[in-house]
């Protein structure tokens, strides 16, 4: 029943070049964390496909497909089954010439109980989501599942503190980030150690800030492209509402890791650290400005 213990399972993959494949090794993967106990299980980023973001190419908007396609058709299926909720990526094609990156949320029945639109789109070298995407306009919500509320963002929204707070504000006491983040092959040695140490600390800060738990689930491995590809570097983690981590995977290996969600943790943080209570909610008016010089 909802707002009471319940185990997290985050699945880590290394997606093929077979989107059929990728579906097929999620359901297994989804049925195996069921297995261990998991209630609420979450699949990385764009798991059904190579990260074709690295390139710009028309042929790849017809890896898209509606909410109400395979994914979520098999998903469903299992989901409904195993009596969990599915964390499901899916490229989601809306309209002809609208697409967005995008995240259903499916619960025990089966069915799609909320859809989650990616909000900040990234546009850097081998990121190039702005060319596929189109930023989402769904706002930032909590869904209701079988477990309790589930706030669902998505990569590149990790690094944004509004997105976290205004979930959390609706009742999330879990924040779920499907992923797809990595090394450049050339900035990896100068770089890498302190790009995966700040993706690490700014989602546990997001944990601390809300007193809410915190789930990252990465895709691994090294996807080749003509600009060099990306080694995406997994590490997926879950973390407590004080940022003290509870499990996390390997950095070069598919693995499904698992933690327990206690809402009980939740008061007791919020209790002795209320920053919810004390914000100055008459103050931040300029939050919503661009830029205020």
């Amino acid at each position: 029943m909802p707002d009471s213990r319940y185990l997290i399972g985050l699945i880590q993959m290394s997606p093929e070049a077979d989107p059929k494949a990728n579906l097929a090794t999620a359901v297994d993967r989804v049925r195996e964390a069921a297995g261990e106990g998991a209630r609420l299980i979450v699949l990385p980023e764009l798991f059904r496909t190579r990260y074709f973001c690295q390139r710009e190419d028309p042929a790849c908007f017809d890896l898209a497909e509606p909410v109400s396609g395979a994914t979520t058709t098999a998903l469903g299926r299992v989901a409904r089954e195993l009596e969990v909720a599915v964390i499901a990526p899916i490229f989601e094609r809306r309209a002809p010439g609208v697409y967005h990156n995008s995240v259903a949320v499916i619960d025990a029945s089966g069915e799609v109980a909320g859809l989650y639109r990616k909000m900040h789109i990234p546009d850097d070298p081998a990121y190039y989501e702005k060319y596929y995407f189109t930023p989402g306009d769904l706002g930032f919500e909590a869904v209701r599942t079988i477990v309790g509320s589930v706030g669902t963002l998505i990569c590149w929204d990790q690094w944004y503190p509004e997105a976290a707070r205004l979930a959390a504000l609706r009742g999330a006491s879990v924040l779920v980030y499907p992923t797809a983040v990595g090394w450049h092959p050339h900035e990896k040695e100068a770089h890498g150690k302190a790009q995966l140490d700040a993706w690490r600390t700014i989602q546990r800060a997001h944990a601390i800030a809300n007193g809410v738990f915190v789930a990252a689930a990465n895709r691994v491995g090294f996807e080749e492209c003509a600009g060099g590809g990306i080694e995406f570097w997994g590490s997926s983690f879950i973390a407590d509402p004080f940022g003290v981590i509870l499990a996390e995977a390997a950095a070069d290996k598919e693995q499904t890791i698992y933690a327990e969600i206690d809402p009980e943790r939740i008061e007791e943080v919020r209790r002795n650290w209320p920053f919810l209570r004390d914000r100055r909610v008459d103050a931040y008016g300029g939050i919503t400005e661009r830029f205020l010089f």
